[in-house]
């Protein structure tokens, strides 16, 4: 093997280690310093050069071919991970949009948009479930176990399942999402017909006005009683993303 075969091969084993860094956030958040996420994805290719060898021949034409197949496996694992917090976070935002949060937007450190202060409360919780739980360590597992199941080279095409696991991963973020928001929506549904009925009773009250408070603090008070079941709904999803993720990486065989 050629010194440019050599540094080429390690090359490419950076990329499904880079991907993994950039999409996971408790890898690579935005706030982190930029040596420190280089550093990281350096040392993780190291650990998969010393694990597996490189190929003897790289294919020269079909190079960025296999660049873009690296990168949709990292981006398929990186995702096993992102859907717990992806639907934390949209549960956060219909939560805030109900309670009427949704003006006060901040700046979310893991993403750099702009979200409510719900979405960032539950997306930071759910990067803290995901150190408790290990997900960090079953992302490394899942990387190792992708260079077995899914050597380096330009592979066979795009398999059919693609479609369908793409599917499966946006309904998941749904029905996370609206498990975590349900107790807060039911709530504020049984306020607004309450507020409604008192609008009937008494016309000339100002339910606009007067019915903004009491959605606050219902919706506050919801949150404060149901948001300790956040981390045991995030644990049971877990080992559903992580196959999600590797049915994902699979269909790039």
């Amino acid at each position: 093997m050629t010194g440019f075969a050599a540094a080429a091969g390690f090359s490419l084993l950076l990329v499904r280690p880079g991907m993994i860094v950039i999409g996971t956030p408790f890898l690579g958040a935005l706030n982190a310093p930029a040596h420190v996420r280089v550093g990281l994805i350096f040392f993780l290719a190291i650990l998969m050069a010393s694990a597996m060898p490189t190929p003897v021949e790289l294919p020269a034409t079909g190079l960025a071919v296999l660049i873009l197949r690296e990168l949709a496996i990292g981006m398929a694992i990186a995702l096993s991970v992102r859907v717990l917090i992806a639907a934390a976070e949209f549960a956060g935002q219909f939560a805030g949009y109900q309670i009427g949060l949704s003006l006060g937007a901040l700046i979310d450190p893991q993403s750099g948009v702009r979200n409510n202060v719900l979405a960032l409360l539950y997306g930071n919780l759910a990067v803290v479930v995901c150190f408790a739980s290990n997900a960090h360590h079953a992302v490394i597992r899942a990387l190792s176990d992708s260079y077995t199941l899914l050597p380096l080279g330009l592979g066979g095409g795009i398999g059919a399942s693609l479609g369908t696991s793409v599917a499966h991963i946006l309904g998941l973020v749904f029905m996370i999402g609206m498990r975590l928001a349900a107790p807060l929506v039911l709530v504020l549904l049984l306020v607004e017909l309450s507020l409604g009925l008192v609008a009937r009773v008494a016309p000339s009250l100002n339910m606009m006005i007067a019915g903004a408070p009491v959605r606050v603090i219902a919706g506050l008070l919801v949150i404060a009683l149901t948001i300790s079941g956040l981390p045991t709904i995030l644990n049971r999803f877990l080992p559903a993303a992580l196959s999600l993720g590797a049915e994902t990486a699979r269909a790039f065989r």
